[in-house]
């Protein structure tokens, strides 16, 4: 996604026109590039034509609201990270969007240095890495090609959001092995998400969604130790 002389590119989001610039003044000083408007239709304009790696984006705009906002965006360029901005203790903004397919969000109010380490998480996780051709992962029926980014159980395509297809990577890297949620905020995440840990119970639910609805499990929680993924046995 990113030369190594190329900086980041952000957009930010977000009605209030304040801090749109702090936000912005924060990202520039890391050198990465940054662009700020106000409204959601104005986001998904700047989107198409500036092609932002990660977005900053506010859930509650004026004109368009920020899940119709990355609807839009996504249909553009699937890829793009997205970092939702919600408010205090809204816990169905982000259910809502992690469901819609934002990949991570802090809450109002937040510090900039948060929003610089989610971000850098976010943009570290698109960036290839990895052998060119990594091979298939199978476990199972289920089968994730990290090369085409495609999923499939059963035979059927599983569409997963960026987030979802690195949490699904990494629990297929190591079938059968109980991991914890701090391995795993480790490993998808890239930094210690602190009191929030429980954005691992969001995506493991979305995850199971997709991935064993209407089938036998394959995504199991081991109370108190974390989770594991291992093919049906019988």
């Amino acid at each position: 996604m990113q030369h190594a002389d190329t900086p980041w590119r952000v957009l930010v989001v977000d009605d209030e026109p304040d801090l749109v610039e702090v936000i912005c003044g924060a990202l520039r000083y890391e050198g990465w590039q940054a662009r700020g408007v106000t409204c959601g239709l104005d986001a998904v304009t700047t989107a198409a034509e500036w092609h932002p790696h990660a977005v900053v984006l506010d859930v509650m705009l004026p004109d368009c609201d920020g899940l119709e906002v990355l609807r839009r965006v996504h249909r553009t360029d699937p890829e793009v990270r997205v970092l939702f901005l919600t408010a205090r203790d809204a816990v169905e903004d982000r259910i809502a969007g992690i469901s819609a397919g934002g990949d991570d969000y802090v809450t109002k109010p937040f510090s900039l240095e948060e929003v610089v380490v989610r971000l850098r998480g976010l943009l570290r996780r698109a960036a290839p890495t990895g052998p060119a051709n990594p091979g298939t992962l199978t476990v199972g029926d289920l089968h994730l090609d990290p090369a085409a980014r495609e999923t499939s159980r059963g035979g059927e395509v599983v569409d997963l959001s960026p987030t979802e297809f690195a949490l699904l990577r990494y629990l297929m890297e190591h079938p059968r092995q109980v991991l914890s949620k701090a391995q795993i905020l480790d490993a998808v995440w890239s930094y210690d998400f602190g009191g929030q840990a429980h954005v691992v119970e969001l995506y493991i639910s979305y995850l199971r969604r997709k991935i064993d609805a209407g089938r036998p499990p394959m995504i199991h929680t081991v109370r108190g130790a974390g989770y594991v993924l291992k093919a049906p046995t019988g």
